[in-house]
């Protein structure tokens, strides 16, 4: 099955595929921080959440993917089984179904805050429903900004890393970090990287 959207399907792809690899990278790096329960929203094709539960199971009590659109979710249903992995269709800016996926000690948001107009609305959404001390891990590919054209059909914008690291102003102790391949490192001087990651783990008092 092939499926009709902007997606990562490893199943159609070559495994040496440089934006399959980009996108693995950061399930990788999000392995470290994963524990409890687990949202992994724009979940796709469901590649990634089957990897956090198998590779996490000794610390993950459940992974939830995540996707707006049902297609994905059909696919990652019949694809990427794990005991712990399920998948839901909805939509992460609709307060009823974010409701209904519950708290999560984890949530994960890898290419997903620039296919939505209201970037600071999504990241809210996703703040509520973090559990105090809970980790988020969110990542993007850069571009000209807020409002301008991408050259991308299927993105609405996409961030300057300026406007990135401001989004996340009201969260203090928010990390940065960068990607170029599979490299992912913290801020280096005069090194242009394509994709920002966000670290951020919610303290009691927000």
């Amino acid at each position: 099955m092939r499926l009709t959207e902007e997606r990562i399907v490893p199943d159609n792809m070559d495994p040496m595929n440089g934006m399959l690899l980009e996108h693995i990278a950061r399930y990788h790096f999000a392995i470290y921080y994963c524990r409890g329960t687990v949202l992994d929203i724009a979940s796709g094709a469901g590649y990634g959440t089957q990897l956090i539960a198998k590779t996490c199971k000794d610390k993950v009590t459940q992974v939830i993917g995540a996707d707006l659109s049902q297609e994905a979710i059909t696919y990652a249903r019949g694809r990427y089984h794990h005991p712990l992995a399920y998948f839901r269709q909805g939509d992460a800016l609709d307060d009823s179904f974010m409701d209904s996926l519950g708290q999560f000690d984890t949530i994960l948001s890898f290419e997903t805050i620039e296919h939505v107009p209201d970037d600071r609305l999504f990241l809210e959404q996703l703040m509520k429903r973090l559990k105090p001390g809970g980790t988020l891990i969110l990542s993007t590919p850069f571009g000209r900004g807020r409002g301008q054209p991408s050259n991308d059909p299927f993105h609405v914008h996409q961030l300057t890393p300026g406007e990135f690291r401001n989004l996340f102003s009201p969260y203090p102790g928010t990390e940065f970090y960068y990607q170029r391949g599979v490299l992912i490192e913290p801020p280096r001087e005069n090194m242009y990287h394509p994709i920002g990651i966000a670290l951020y783990t919610k303290t009691s008092g927000r």
